[in-house]
């Protein structure tokens, strides 16, 4: 997983449609039109993997774009990952049998660690703990509730569980294009050995660099790209 840095664009669809939210509150969506667009878009720029999250099924607890997420997968030939909504080991099995290359797991993971092992035992190093950070603390329910965790002692516990990564969201700056805050990147990052995926704040390409420079192996880009704050070429070539 991520031999290299990677720059990953994110597809994150609700009602069928890519959207980009602020802070990760509902309503606060931007829209950028057709998922297959969007992602057989980044995949001619250059993205190796693409980061898909079901925005609906976050928020819901059941997936609710799976035709749209599939759509996706079966247009690019690039290596996937997809969280929302996944809260049962069928789900996820279910998924990694039908082409995903990793489920992201958030609020399943909190209620029930056991379930990375699990899914683990059938696809091992195919899970990615999603750990929201909001205010120093591990939120779940698409960002909507507190758990009380602290995401580095969080990611450690993952790991022994049988983790393949960490996709680590820092709440506070997501989606807002102000920048990134590398300190909660670098304790993650040193708490665990499995690759530590980082999201949120990403403005320019300095903050892409000051996150593979953090420990990362990878970060996810949405709003930036999408706003055209930059490409997805120079990104690539930045790092």
């Amino acid at each position: 997983m991520f031999p290299e840095f990677e720059v990953v664009p994110a597809v994150d669809v609700q009602d069928g449609q890519v959207v980009q939210l602020v802070g990760g509150e509902r309503g606060t969506g931007k829209e950028y039109g057709d998922p297959v667009e969007a992602a057989e878009g980044w995949v001619e720029q250059g993205a190796r993997t693409l980061h898909l999250v079901d925005l609906d099924g976050a928020f819901e607890g059941e997936r609710a774009n799976a035709e749209a997420i599939e759509a996706v997968v079966d247009a690019v030939d690039v290596e996937t990952q997809l969280g929302g909504g996944i809260r049962t080991v069928d789900d996820a099995v279910s998924l990694l049998d039908a082409g995903i290359d990793r489920v992201i797991l958030g609020t399943a993971a909190v209620e029930n660690p056991d379930i990375v092992a699990e899914i683990g035992e059938e696809h091992p190093e195919s899970v990615l703990v999603s750990l929201d950070a909001k205010d120093g603390e591990v939120v779940v329910s698409g960002w909507t509730e507190g758990t009380g965790l602290d995401p580095a002692e969080a990611a450690a516990r993952y790991e022994e569980l049988g983790a393949g990564g960490i996709l680590f969201t820092d709440v506070d700056v997501e989606g807002q294009l102000e920048g990134v805050r590398t300190d909660p990147v670098e304790r993650v990052v040193d708490a665990v050995d499995v690759p530590v995926v980082a999201s949120g704040g990403v403005a320019t390409l300095d903050d892409v660099r000051a996150l593979e420079g953090a420990g990362a192996a990878a970060v996810v880009v949405g709003s930036a790209l999408y706003e055209g704050s930059f490409t997805l070429e120079a990104a690539l070539d930045a790092v």
